[in-house]
C-alpha cells in the first residue's frame, strides 16, 4: 500500500482520449453538473458572497467535487469563492507533493493543514478495531476550526448519494437510529454550515468520471488497511440489491426525501400521546362514502362479484333500514 501511494503521479488534465471516451466524459460532466446544480438549488447550499472551503482528501469524490464546483463557479449567476483545503494527517508514506502540485496547476487558492491525527488514532484504537469514527471526529474538529480562521461561510464535503444511503443502513443496523447524512448541516455549536454538493450523484458515475479525468488519486492507508468494515458489508448488500433489483437504490433515496413522521413510531418526531378525534369532523378519506351503491354480500360470497343491479340495490337498502 505504501509503495502504491508513493508512486502516485500528478496529472491534472487527462491524456488524449478516444472519441468514445470523450463523448462519455461529456455526458458524465453534464449529468454530474446538473445533479450538483439541482442539489445546490434544492437546499440553498451556496449564496451570493459565500466563501466555500472545499475539503480535498485526494480521493475521487473530493476531486470531482472541486472540479464541478469550479466549473459552476464560472457559470453561476452569483459570486462565490472556492478555497481548497487538505488535511495532511501524517500517515506513513503519504505523498505530500501530489495535492500541492495538482492544485498549483489548477490555479485555485488552497491550504495544506498538517496535524498528526494518525498517531492519535493508532494510540487510542486497539489493533484491528475500526478507526473511522475517531479519525472522522479529529478531522472534523480541525477543519471546523480552520474554517473559522479563514472566514469560510460553508464547508463542502465530498459525500455522494451512496455514502448517504450506506450511512442510513449503518445507523439502522448498528446504531439503532434512523439517520444518515443531510445534504446541508448546521454544526452542533451553530458556527459552521456543512454542504454536500454530491448528494444527488451516484458513486459509479464519480468513479468513471475520476478515471476519465485521470485525477491523481491518493489511497487512504489508515482506513483502507482495515478489512471487514461494517460499511463495506453494507456497500456489498446495496450493490447486490442494485444488481438484483435495478432502481431499488434510487427508490431508497427517494424514500429518504419523503418521510412521514405520523406513520412511524418515533415519539420525539410526532406527538402520538396528544392525538384526539374530532367528533365534528366530516367523513372523508379511507371511509365508506354515503353515496356509494349498496350491494348484496351473499351474492359476492356465491359468485365472487358485486351485483350493481339498481333494483337489487334499492331492495337491500330497504331491507337494512327495517
Amino acid at each position: 500500500m505504501l509503495e502504491a501511494i508513493s508512486e502516485v503521479t500528478v496529472n491534472p488534465m487527462p491524456e488524449e482520449l478516444s472519441k468514445k471516451q470523450t463523448t462519455r466524459l461529456n455526458k458524465l460532466q453534464k449529468r454530474l453538473r446538473r445533479e450538483v446544480g439541482s442539489v445546490i438549488a434544492d437546499y440553498n447550499m451556496i449564496e451570493d458572497g459565500d466563501k466555500i472551503m472545499c475539503c480535498l482528501s485526494g480521493g475521487k469524490d473530493s476531486y470531482a467535487m472541486l472540479d464541478i464546483l469550479m466549473n459552476l463557479q464560472q457559470r453561476a449567476p452569483i459570486q462565490f469563492e472556492i478555497i481548497a483545503v487538505n488535511l495532511d494527517q501524517k500517515q506513513p508514506g503519504f505523498p505530500e507533493h501530489v495535492l500541492p502540485a495538482y492544485l498549483d496547476k489548477l490555479n485555485v487558492p488552497y491550504h495544506i493543514l498538517e496535524k498528526d491525527t494518525y498517531s492519535i488514532v493508532k494510540d487510542k484504537i486497539p489493533e484491528g478495531k475500526t478507526t473511522c469514527s475517531l479519525c472522522s471526529r479529529l478531522r472534523r474538529g480541525t477543519l471546523y476550526g480552520f474554517a473559522q480562521r479563514i472566514g469560510a461561510t460553508k464547508i463542502a464535503l465530498g459525500h455522494h448519494r451512496d455514502d448517504i444511503i450506506e450511512t442510513l443502513f449503518l445507523n439502522m443496523f448498528f446504531g439503532g437510529k434512523m439517520k444518515a447524512m443531510p445534504p446541508k448541516l448546521l454544526s452542533d455549536d451553530g458556527a459552521n454550515i456543512v454542504i454536500r454538493p454530491l448528494a444527488y450523484c451516484r458513486e459509479k458515475d464519480l468513479e468513471e468520471y475520476a478515471s476519465l479525468k485521470e485525477f491523481p488519486i491518493i489511497p487512504c492507508n489508515l482506513c483502507g488497511s482495515q478489512e471487514n468494515l461494517k460499511r463495506a458489508a453494507v456497500k456489498d448488500m446495496l450493490n447486490q440489491w442494485d444488481k438484483q433489483y435495478p432502481g431499488r437504490i434510487e427508490t431508497i433515496f427517494t424514500a429518504m426525501q419523503n418521510t412521514a413522521p405520523s406513520q412511524g413510531v418515533d415519539r420525539e418526531q410526532f406527538d402520538f400521546v396528544s392525538l384526539t378525534r374530532d367528533p365534528d369532523a366530516p367523513m372523508r378519506g379511507d371511509v365508506a362514502e354515503a353515496n356509494l351503491p349498496a350491494f348484496d354480500f351473499l351474492d359476492i360470497a356465491n359468485s365472487g362479484r358485486i351485483d350493481l343491479d339498481a333494483a337489487k340495490r334499492i331492495d337491500i337498502v330497504n331491507t337494512y333500514e327495517v
